[in-house]
């Protein structure tokens, strides 16, 4: 059984909170629980490296304190806290003991887990909103940083032929799986993967969705855009404000064309298509 250290942070506002969960993403933590005044972070034992976490407090300002938690007692942690999310008349995100919306086009239980992805952070909402104005029928899809598999979900509901999924955390596959049968898909496969060249294994998509971070976008752009096909979308998230300017310098580079921005609390959605 895995064994999970948890830090938590108090006496923080909701901006500090948004570019605290930015910059612990980036090093690995993969679980976030925000109170009004509080953060929690979650991150597998062995990829904890407290010497950061300090470097971290000192230039952000804050104290911690560090917990272990075994891995069972996270269901029971998110399952309590999790609400339903209404994404316009769009989407409904919910639980399975929550009630279903009524007049909404799509509806999308999960179990979110140790996953990240279920329509509370605002990359994920923006992501599914800037998904709306995309046409998904009969395409093919790669869903770079599955987590819970909301995306891929969403994907073929609206129309997807074929999605590809993939993660680099056994939790998430094995969550991503488990949402997409009770969701009843068809269409999506899923895999453990570490970065996107193991989409260059497969064909080339007509849509790549990827809910990262910063780092792993930019390290993994080339090949984000080698596998779009002509005319194909790429949708990022995972992403603030402050992170623009490097990716519209390095997506620009790799000969994608930037299409939108979206703009919520301190994060950023980006929309790029190829010529």
């Amino acid at each position: 059984m895995k064994i999970y250290v948890e830090i938590i942070i108090e006496n923080i506002h909701s901006a500090q909170s948004e570019v605290l969960i930015a910059l612990l993403s980036n090093i690995g933590f993969d679980g976030f629980e925000e109170t009004n005044h509080s953060l929690k972070a979650f991150i597998h034992q062995e990829n904890f490296d407290e010497e950061i976490i300090r470097q971290l407090a000192a230039q952000h300002h804050f104290v911690y304190e560090v917990k272990k938690i075994e891995e069972q007692n996270w269901n029971a942690l998110w399952e309590s806290n999790f609400e339903p999310v209404m994404i316009d008349d769009f989407v409904f995100v919910r639980a399975a003991f929550h009630a279903p919306a009524q007049q909404v086009q799509h509806e999308i239980i999960i179990t979110p887990k140790m996953s990240f992805g279920t329509g509370h952070h605002a990359t994920t909402y923006m992501m599914m909103q800037q998904m709306r104005t995309l046409d998904f029928n009969h395409k093919r899809v790669f869903d770079f940083g599955t987590g819970t598999g909301v995306l891929a979900i969403l994907a073929e509901k609206l129309g997807a032929s074929d999605i590809f999924a993939t993660d680099n955390d056994d939790w998430s596959v094995e969550n991503a799986m488990e949402n997409i049968r009770n969701n009843h898909c068809k269409k999506i496969e899923v895999v453990k993967a570490g970065g996107a060249q193991a989409a260059l294994q497969s064909q080339k998509f007509d849509i790549v969705l990827a809910n990262i971070n910063k780092n792993v976008i930019l390290e993994n752009a080339r090949i984000l855009s080698e596998i779009l096909l002509k005319e194909g979308n790429l949708l990022l998230s995972g992403l603030l404000t402050e992170d623009e300017a490097a990716i519209v310098k390095a997506f620009t580079a790799v000969g994608l064309q930037h299409r939108n921005t979206e703009y919520r609390e301190q994060w950023i959605s980006l929309l790029w298509s190829k010529c």
